[in-house]
């Protein structure tokens, strides 16, 4: 990797496990904040690799969970049916993450305009969804449809231009097809596990000619950084969500997006 500290993976690292999780776009926060420290990972791999440190927390947390689902598989249809939903919903996003993999990583992760942009549009749509009157007929992800899984699923396709926000575009989705603030963020958690983890694979296989030994020590900072804070997120957050809605994390995302296109106006 190139022009990079321990320092800014640390930065870096906890940016991502802070973010990954809500609806503020942690790419978006990890790409604006590399422009301006100057820091340069080799096919921007450093951005997406340090995720296993978010999957690894919420697999952490969601561990019982996880198991139960695995011995109830077998034999409960409401279990294999959830099974089924997320992976449905994992789908669309994945198969347009490959078909336009060189773009999104060559293109639109190398616009920061475009990111402040996304992240202040966002924003505004959270601040919309926080304020309508929705009358949810869905409390439970175990009980979500097939159908609304893969409209949830087709709204993360929206996650792949940066500064959207994977979980923002997920629960935004979720909320508007008859979900409640809890269980959107809750199947946007599941959601996430499979499409993080295709995302690191599939990104550590189109790096694994340019990435070296000497990448190791950068990207296990970042990797520690963001497990040791996407775990204090992802404990406290559903009681956040149910108690008080997602206004501030769309005045955050206001805030990140004017003073970076302001920087950006500035210094360039």
């Amino acid at each position: 990797m190139e022009n990079q500290t321990l320092f800014d993976a640390l930065v870096l690292g906890l940016l991502e496990g802070l973010t990954e999780f809500i609806p503020v776009s942690s790419t978006g926060h990890i790409l604006l904040a590399g422009h301006f420290l100057g820091f340069e990972s080799t096919g921007k791999a450093f951005e997406i690799l340090i995720q296993l440190g978010a999957i690894l927390a919420i697999l952490t947390v969601y561990f019982h969970r996880l198991v139960k689902l695995l011995v109830d598989f077998p034999s409960d249809g409401r279990t294999r049916r959830f099974v089924l939903g997320v992976l449905i919903a994992f789908l669309p996003a994945a198969f347009l993450g490959v078909l336009a993999h060189g773009f999104i990583k060559t293109v639109l992760f190398e616009t920061p305009m475009l990111i402040c942009v996304m992240l202040i549009l966002g924003g505004f749509v959270l601040l919309w969804i926080d304020r309508l009157e929705l009358k949810p007929k869905f409390h439970d992800v175990m009980d979500y449809p097939l159908s609304l899984c893969l409209k949830i699923g087709l709204f993360q396709c929206l996650a792949l231009i940066p500064g959207t926000s994977r979980s923002g575009s997920t629960i935004v989705g979720a909320l508007l097809m008859g979900t409640d603030k809890r269980s959107a963020a809750e199947f946007s958690f599941f959601l996430a596990m499979p499409t993080m983890a295709g995302a690191f694979a599939y990104d550590l296989f189109k790096n694994r000619d340019v990435l070296s030994s000497a990448d190791i020590p950068i990207i296990a900072v970042g990797f520690v950084a963001a497990f040791v804070s996407a775990l204090l997120v992802v404990r406290h957050l559903l009681d956040y969500v149910s108690r008080h809605g997602f206004a501030l994390f769309a005045w955050w995302r206001l805030i990140v997006g004017t003073v970076g296109l302001i920087a950006l106006l500035i210094w360039g």
